[in-house]
């Protein structure tokens, strides 16, 4: 199952799917945002939606998105079909920050350490949404740290490891949801991202580590944040040939290899 939501926050991005693969989505998920609202309320009937798409899928879905916050419907999703995963989280950013400690305000810089229990009153407990033990995530290559996350990652049990080092034996046990913010590669090898940092892996690096992670048979979903800017040029098509090797390689693992019962 093939799923597409394309939202960066609460901003639809209607030429999103004009950089996947043709024809890739079975579903475009959409949901109508309530007036009036904002942050987390707003969204939720996004994650919502996304829930309800991964729940119902027979096999392994993939999730696209413009945000890494979709990524808390996809788990939600995954634990209303009666799987509890560990998460491989794949990102330039720690994703850990707070509303009490981020000093933009921006909620993409939260997802992961809401998996982990942070506040659920805010959107977790409005989808489903259960914590996951920090032993159970892994956060790879997040190079860019502000010094609230940092502080938080100095003392949390979430395992860290790189792009190039992510194998079988750096994996929790048992099924996985497995994350990649695409602006964890190099901005040298992919134009258009709206929060780039250097110093990291090449796109291949990058593809070949969800092949290492896929190959264990354990992936129970794969989502995928496509964060760049879709106004911004991209005259090589680079970004639309990423998307083909991330999204259109061997599909094997994506079938009955999670019990989903």
């Amino acid at each position: 199952m093939r799923l597409l939501a394309p939202y960066h926050q609460d901003d639809l991005l209607p030429t999103l799917s004009e950089e996947l693969p043709p024809d890739w989505a079975d579903a475009i998920i959409t949901a109508d945002l309530p007036a009036g609202a904002d942050g987390w309320e707003r969204l939720a009937p996004i994650y919502s939606a996304v829930a309800e798409g991964v729940a119902g899928a027979q096999v392994s879905p993939t999730v696209v998105s413009g945000c890494c916050c979709v990524s808390l419907g996809t788990l939600a999703g995954l634990q209303r079909a009666g799987i509890d995963p560990a998460v491989v989280w794949i990102d330039a950013h720690g994703d850990v920050q707070t509303m009490e400690t981020s000093a933009s305000g921006y909620l993409g810089g939260m997802p992961l350490r809401m998996m982990a229990g942070y506040r659920p009153d805010l959107v977790a407990d409005e989808i489903g949404l259960r914590p996951i033990q920090e032993s159970r995530l892994v956060l790879v290559d997040a190079r860019d740290l502000d010094e609230p996350e940092a502080a938080y990652l100095e003392t949390a049990q979430i395992r860290r490891t790189s792009v190039v080092e992510l194998d079988e034996s750096a994996l929790p046990d048992g099924p996985l949801l497995l994350h990649v913010d695409l602006d964890v590669i190099d901005p040298a090898d992919l134009p258009g991202l709206r929060f780039p940092v250097d110093g990291g892996p090449s796109a291949a690096q990058v593809v070949e580590a969800v092949r290492r992670v896929q190959a264990t048979g354990r992936v129970a979903a794969f989502d995928l944040a496509a964060t760049w800017d879709p106004a911004a040029p991209d005259p090589d098509g680079l970004r639309r040939s990423l998307a083909d090797e991330l999204l259109n390689q061997d599909a094997s693992w994506a079938g009955a290899i999670v019990d989903r019962r």
